[in-house]
């Protein structure tokens, strides 16, 4: 075969690598609506990947050694190529027609009956097999064939099949990169696998072109049989315990990923990109040979092994050279691509020279045995269906069987057994009679050096200095003094479970915080290295996302809760009288084991008969609930972690929806931290799709509780919501989360039933799709920025916010002007953590009462909290908002006056005290009185913020 159709066909076969991959990905993301986000549908699909793999890889060996033979007694060269022009063209159209088949499948799942969730488990499982095998087994062709079909003579067969194995590995490199920084996010899945199906039926058709160049015969002699070849078993073992070992070890090396990075979608990619990347670099190495000599398979297996017992100890220092590494990039979008870049080089610096030996042997192992097999192809196959079949088990086994007995680290001890096994056989099958013991030896000292090496520090592990992106003094000073300064948390519990790493923390209080709460210490939980919730500083927000539905339901009997987290949310709701059962779906038995530890501070909530905890997939089990609940409350993690993104989608808030009684309320968490503000904008935009009514509250500082209901109404009922806070049940709960009474609940409302659907918002939705909220989110948090929620300062929405404001109702009671009393209620809670809407309301109340000793003591409270947002000429300036006399107007503004105003009434716009449209109108004209730009400027802020002149409504009257 002619140079340049080999060149030809390996460049192609890096493509067909890196379709290869971005299907994995894309078909990964897509079941997971099917079988769940789950451990449990992650370790299936990669399973049934895999083994469609491993029946590809050995069936068409077999078929490369019959079409070899055939063509021999023909007396012609076989059309391999053209073959493998064919199969790629059936992937890409197999890619084409996916989403189609995905619909079907899709909706024959829902239809078909299955009696308990094992059982429908695994009705969508084998459906799911009908979707990914045949694209999988048409993948396993590309080793056998082209290992056939390429190498000039029996002297080359190694060379080329390593350059087939590397170059195709080598764009599975690049697939996993470019999928899951690029092309999900901008394509989504059905666009990916049209760009992907296009490409292969390219790449096919290249290759059959490629079928018609005049080759020579085949180097191989076929009729030669795999079963001559002496000591088969042994090799077949030493493969499939390699496989194992690899897989087992890049599961593990994801799990310290991403407790040492986060674990987001982006630290995944970066993961598998340096493991994969590794085996490309060993196998390319071992083509570059030019000769392999003979003890170079047993001392590569051996390094492998050895390399991986001197790794076990540093690996838990993982999250502290993570922490040093993000000290070195400034926290801004610009910093995000070379930051991630830098993770990857940094974990290759670590994993380099063991991964690309676990990649050389392979094609050493080949090597070995095409010495004694004629039909290369063949060869190839079985050899790698073995290894394949041990992959299989490491996804199934390493990768989640496993963790349910034993942890991180023991798993990575099992890998680091299986490695030293194959290096034992493959010596005592190799080596010289005289060295045979150095096989046993071997292995015997492998295993006494795990059974006795530590293990690895739950406090290391659970750090998650990761969401430290400054320089610490302690942050060059080394792991240990690191983790002795920087862990003050003792921890009580911890576990790594198939799904995610659990650990219970017990942390120091303050003697303010200690008075506060009643409590001597507070428990945390944290998962994959990151506090998802604690007893006493997340208590106000987890009880409200429990409260607030209640509240506002006809009547709260049944309510659906996503995740337990500390068990706060779930114990709030089982404490409401009415209701009579509360449903947890918690996809991590970490966190139910860790249930008890918060029993202390969450009224008993694992022992409440009311609660009934459901192991499994959020969206999963909410989809196969044919009940119907009163209150459906989402708490999840935060949506840069892998996995969480789809409770935020359209998809499950349809389902969500679905299964809320007729006067049914969602309950959503969100947050203002660590995000930005288009991001909010499109869960935002997201939500009121699904919702015809929606509304925003906040519960503590930058955390946010959306709202959404099938009937908008039930927001505005402010006569039955004070009926249900005075009710003794509601009232102890609301006095828990730190809300005394009425007011003070009230003033947690930011944005009324309406405003949302007023705003104008254009843009994407996060759709299951094309879901983008992780990519978004995941910039945001490495930015970690404080973000405000959009401007609804324009006079669509706040017309609405004006007339829908639960504060502006219980205003009209009393004639327009509240008394101070529920002033003061209202602004001390908005005081506590809000700066932008403690302004606002300590502005209006300054206007309404200018004489107040209430008010003073908070405007001083809140100088102390939020400096730049409470000074008395912000405030004064606020306040003129309200004002309806000419004041404003007696002297011009110069054009940056009058913009800095501008911003003053965008950003800190309250629909609970809604400023004046012509306070701001007579500042511009006051400008454009002397100043022609001004005429510019207005327009460009009209088009922002609509007719300056145009009122509110009997709202801008003064009272």
């Amino acid at each position: 075969m002619n140079l340049s159709v080999r060149v030809t066909a390996l460049l192609l076969t890096a493509l067909t690598g890196f379709t290869g991959l971005v299907y994995e990905v894309a078909w990964q993301r897509s079941i997971a609506t099917l079988l769940g986000s789950h451990s449990e549908s992650t370790a299936a699909v990669l399973a049934l990947f895999l083994g469609g793999l491993a029946v590809g890889y050995a069936l068409f060996g077999r078929v490369t050694r019959r079409l070899v033979a055939r063509a021999r007694r023909e007396g012609r060269p076989p059309r391999l190529l053209a073959l493998y022009g064919c199969i790629e063209i059936g992937i890409g159209s197999w890619a084409l027609a996916f989403p189609v088949f995905f619909q079907w499948i899709h909706a024959l799942s829902i239809r078909i009956p299955a009696h308990g969730e094992g059982m429908a488990f695994a009705i969508d499982l084998a459906l799911t097999t009908l979707l990914i095998a045949p694209p999988t087994v048409l993948m396993g062709s590309t080793i056998p064939i082209l290992t056939q079909t390429l190498p000039r003579n029996l002297d080359d067969a190694t060379r080329t099949h390593a350059l087939v194995y590397g170059t195709n590995t080598a764009g599975a490199f690049a697939g996993t990169l470019a999928a899951g920084f690029f092309l999900i996010p901008y394509l989504g899945l059905e666009g990916v696998l049209r760009a992907m199906g296009v490409v292969n039926l390219a790449a096919g058709a290249a290759f059959l072109a490629l079928g018609l160049v005049p080759a020579q015969r085949s180097p191989a002699a076929a009729g030669e049989a795999i079963a001559r070849v002496r000591g088969l078993p042994a090799y077949a073992t030493a493969a499939v315990l390699l496989g194992f070992s690899t897989l087992t070890l890049q599961t593990v090396l994801i799990r310290l990923s991403g407790l040492s990075f986060g674990a987001s979608e982006f630290t995944f990619a970066v993961t598998v990109g340096v493991f994969v990347f590794c085996i490309a670099l060993g196998s390319l190495v071992v083509s570059t040979l030019p000769r392999v000599r003979p003890g170079a398979l047993v001392v590569c297996a051996w390094l492998f092994a050895a390399f991986l017992v001197a790794l076990h100890i540093p690996l838990q220092d993982g999250p502290y050279y993570a922490h040093v590494l993000r000290t070195f990039f400034a926290s801004h979008d610009g910093a995000f691509y070379p930051y991630h870049l830098a993770s990857l080089l940094s974990i290759l610096v670590v994993f380099v020279i063991p991964i690309a030996l676990a990649g050389s042997l392979l094609p050493l192992l080949f090597h070995h045995l095409r010495q004694e097999v004629g039909a290369l192809g063949d060869v190839a196959g079985r050899l790698y269906a073995w290894n394949t079949v041990g992959s299989l088990l490491g996804a199934l086994l390493g990768g989640y069987a496993l963790l349910f007995w034993v942890d991180l680290d023991h798993v990575y001890r099992i890998a680091v057994g299986a490695a030293t096994g194959a290096a034992a056989i493959l010596n005592t099958r190799l080596a010289t009679s005289s060295r045979r013991w150095i096989g046993a030896a071997g292995f015997a000292l492998a295993v006494l050096a795990l059974t006795t090496l530590p293990a690895w520090d739950p406090v290391r592990l659970a750090s998650g200095p990761f969401r430290s992106r400054s320089v610490l003094p302690v942050s060059y000073r080394g792991p240990d003094l690191f983790f002795a300064t920087t862990a003050q948390a003792k921890i009580l519990h911890y576990e790594d479970d198939p799904n995610s790493s659990v650990a219970v923390k017990e942390l120091p209080l303050s003697p303010q915080q200690a008075a506060a709460s009643g409590r001597r210490s507070n428990r945390a939980i944290v998962t994959n290295g990151k506090a998802d919730g604690s007893l006493v500083a997340d208590y106000p927000t987890m009880a409200l996302a429990g409260i607030l539905p209640c509240l506002f339901t006809n009547s709260c009997e049944r309510a659906f809760v996503i995740g337990y987290g500390t068990g706060v949310t779930a114990a709030e709701i089982a404490s409401i009288r009415t209701v009579e059962e509360v449903v947890v779906a918690e996809i991590s038995r970490g966190v139910i084991d860790a249930a008890p530890f918060f029993d202390g501070g969450n009224m008993n909530a694992s022992h409440n008969p009311k609660i009934q905890v459901r192991h499994g997939d959020a969206y999963r089990t909410l989809l196969r609930d044919k009940n119907l609940y009163d209150a459906i409350v989402s708490e999840p993690s935060n949506p840069w972690v892998t996995g969480v993104e789809m409770l935020f989608s359209r998809e499950f808030l349809e389902s969500a929806r679905d299964r809320l009684t007729p006067s049914g309320v969602f309950a959503q968490w969100f947050h203002a931290y660590e995000i930005d503000t288009a991001t909010i904008e499109m869960v935002l935009r997201t939500y009121r799709s699904v919702f015809d009514g929606v509304s925003v509250w906040f519960a503590t500082g930058p955390d946010l509780l959306l709202l959404g209901a099938r009937q908008p109404d039930l927001f505005l009922d402010l006569e039955r919501l004070e009926r249900r806070v005075a009710r003794p049940d509601f009232a102890a709960g609301l006095r828990r989360a730190g809300i005394p009474n009425l007011p003070a609940l009230l003033a947690h409302e930011i944005l009324p039933v309406g405003v949302v659907h007023a705003l104008h918002s254009e843009g994407n939705l996060h759709t299951l799709l094309h879901p983008i909220l992780n990519h978004q989110a995941a910039r945001a948090f490495f930015a970690g920025a404080i973000a405000g929620l959009p401007s609804t300062a324009h006079l669509d929405p706040a017309r609405v916010g004006a007339r829908n404001s639960l504060v502006q109702k219980l205003a009209l009671r009393h004639g327009g002007r509240l008394p101070e009393s529920t002033w003061e209620a209202i602004t001390d809670q908005a005081c506590r953590t809000r700066a932008n809407e403690c302004a606002a309301l300590l502005a209006r109340w300054r206007y309404e009462q200018p004489v107040s000793e209430a008010r003073t003591a908070l405007e001083k409270r809140a100088q102390k909290l939020f400096p730049g947002h409470t000074t008395d000429a912000l405030l004064d300036e606020l306040a003129d908002f309200y004002t309806a006399d000419t004041a404003m107007t007696r002297s011009k503004l110069t054009l940056a006056e009058v913009q800095r105003t501008t911003r003053h009434f965008e950003n800190y716009y309250t629909h609970a005290a809604p400023f004046r449209r012509d306070r701001l109108l007579a500042a511009w004209q006051s400008c454009q009185a002397f100043d022609m730009q001004c005429t510019l400027a207005k327009a460009q802020v009209e088009e922002r913020l609509g007719r300056l002149g145009t009122p509110l409504g009997d709202l801008e009257k003064s009272p």
